[in-house]
């Protein structure tokens, strides 16, 4: 279903283009530094359609036969692209060279010690996961399910046979860290130097922040891990750390900001009181700094905005106390900077302390899209309480959306799950897995074709260059790495409303596209912003 068009402020754009939004606690240098980027505000507004920016006009798959000759000739054109650049590791094996000035000092991995195919047998890659599959957020390990269908599907289909001839399949093993960084650290211990994996993934800000500098002193690709954070943008200092296959949690925060200066005229004198309800953390930290950012660089808003918050621990079994005390506040505008299972709780709370009927526009994270952490099933009785709320979607399509059914990626992917005993509709985190694993799979797959087959090298070399048409995307979302000058793999969404009644998240269109308009982050940890 698609409604009128949601009009598109240029300042979007300028505010993709914001590194110090991503992370500043809100100072001059990110007024700055988006005033510097509005110049180009209207050119980057304008590019903001439908339709991928390819030389020819992409005509999307009607089979998934269709789809895997799309991917293959995408993989054939990365693995040219790195062959007639002379990309990769160096005859004395001591650099790692890339596009747009990337380079790695391979001779610094581990102490000089560093074994580019550890975790790899002939028949194995042995490929390790910290997640949380217990406590608030312990509906994110559902991801791990769909993911090992899609590790598996594929390396009994033969993609991960490299070119010395090696036909492995993936060793998946997970590790439950409850969504805590003090277990995730001896936990990722466990993984690299007793179980020896190739590589890593880990969920979660919190958890990627703490292991993140070991893992890429020891050299360990960590591509697509669970974090939407801008510090997993940094291709100069951890390069071998790639983000979520979707847009930072800055730009989100940014597009909340946009969205609030279209609605200005609609309340008195044109002000407005937002509320947010924050998980204490990295994660909800980010979010909030970025937005506090946001408003203070834009010379209308900064002056129009009352922003009130209130903090609320991961673990915590209710949000009823914070919520009740923003309610208290009257505010215009609600934004839930929170993850899981208080998704779902920001919606039940508000219907019963009267903030979704007093407050006009109510806002869930990206970390929360698709219908499975709102529908009626989740939220309870007819599902009305859902009514209205608004999302900002990372670009990925919505597996239990009637609408996209007869797309040939969403069926096979439904079909995949319901064969295995996994119905799609229990979790939104069954779509994560796949959306997460099937570029991480393309990857390994390029990286297997180049010289000297599938190592952790070769892997990152991969990455680095990727383009490639994701199936579970929108049209007009792009998934693109570009060595030292575009580190976000994804930076697009679309604005989407709940509708109740059809219990679908309804697109208003159209795609906003920043691809490659996001600055890298060199993310420092003490005073939570990028240098």
């Amino acid at each position: 279903m698609i409604r009128k068009p949601l009009p598109v402020l240029a300042t979007v754009a300028a505010f993709g283009l914001l590194a110090a939004a991503c992370g500043s606690s809100g100072s001059d240098e990110a007024a700055t530094e988006t005033t510097k980027a509005a110049g180009t505000a209207t050119t980057a507004a304008s590019t903001t359609t439908g339709a991928p920016a390819t030389t020819a006009p992409f005509k999307t798959p009607t089979s998934m036969d269709e789809w895997e000759k799309v991917w293959e000739a995408e993989r054939a054109a990365v693995v040219k692209k790195i062959q007639d650049n002379k990309w990769g590791v160096s005859a004395d094996g001591k650099t790692l060279t890339g596009p747009d000035g990337f380079t790695v000092d391979l001779s610094k991995c581990a102490g000089g010690s560093w074994n580019a195919t550890e975790g790899l047998t002939d028949t194995e890659i042995k490929f390790g996961h910290t997640i949380s599959l217990s406590g608030t957020t312990a509906d994110y390990g559902n991801a791990t399910k769909t993911a090992k269908l899609m590790f598996d599907y594929y390396g009994n289909k033969g993609l991960l046979t490299d070119s010395n001839g090696k036909n492995r399949k993936v060793a998946y093993i997970v590790k439950d860290d409850g969504y805590d960084p003090a277990r995730t650290i001896p936990l990722v211990d466990e993984l690299i130097d007793s179980e020896k994996v190739f590589a890593m993934w880990s969920l979660g800000t919190g958890p990627n922040l703490r292991t993140y500098d070991k893992l890429n002193q020891r050299c360990i690709p960590s591509i697509f891990m669970q974090s939407g954070h801008p510090a997993f943008g940094d291709p100069v200092n951890h390069p071998w750390t790639v983000g979520a296959p979707q847009m930072s949690y800055s730009t989100e925060a940014v597009l909340w900001a946009a969205f609030i200066g279209q609605h200005l005229n609609e309340f008195p004198g044109g002000k407005v009181k937002v509320a947010s309800l924050i998980m204490n953390n990295d994660f909800g930290n980010i979010y909030d700094a970025s937005f506090k950012a946001a408003i203070a660089a834009d010379s209308v808003l900064k002056d129009k905005v009352t922003y009130v918050s209130q903090k609320v621990e991961p673990q915590a079994p209710t949000i009823d106390d914070p919520m009740t005390t923003l309610a208290a506040g009257k505010p215009d505008v609600f934004i839930a900077m929170v993850a899981a299972q208080q998704c779902t709780q920001a919606v039940t709370v508000a219907a019963n302390n009267g903030m979704k009927e007093a407050v006009k526009y109510k806002m869930q994270p990206a970390t929360c899209s698709g219908s499975g952490y709102i529908n009626k099933e989740k939220v309870g009785g007819d599902g009305k309480a859902s009514e209205g709320w608004w999302l900002v979607n990372p670009g990925f399509k919505d597996l239990n959306d009637p609408a996209q059914f007869t797309d040939p990626f969403v069926a096979w992917a439904r079909k995949l799950m319901q064969d295995n005993g996994i119905d799609p509709k229990a979790s939104s985190s069954f779509s994560t897995g796949i959306f997460y694993a099937w570029p991480l799979i393309q990857t390994w797959a390029i990286a297997g074709k180049l010289k000297g087959g599938l190592t952790r090298a070769n892997e990152l070399i991969a990455a680095r260059t990727l383009q490639m048409t994701h199936p579970g995307y929108l049209p007009g979302v792009k998934l693109h790495l570009n060595g030292n000058t575009d580190a976000f793999s994804t930076e697009a969404g679309v604005f989407q409303q709940w509708d109740a009644t059809g219990q679908i998240w309804v697109v208003k269109p159209p795609v906003i596209d920043l691809d490659g308009k996001s600055k890298p982050c060199a993310w420092d940890l003490p005073t939570a912003s990028c240098k």
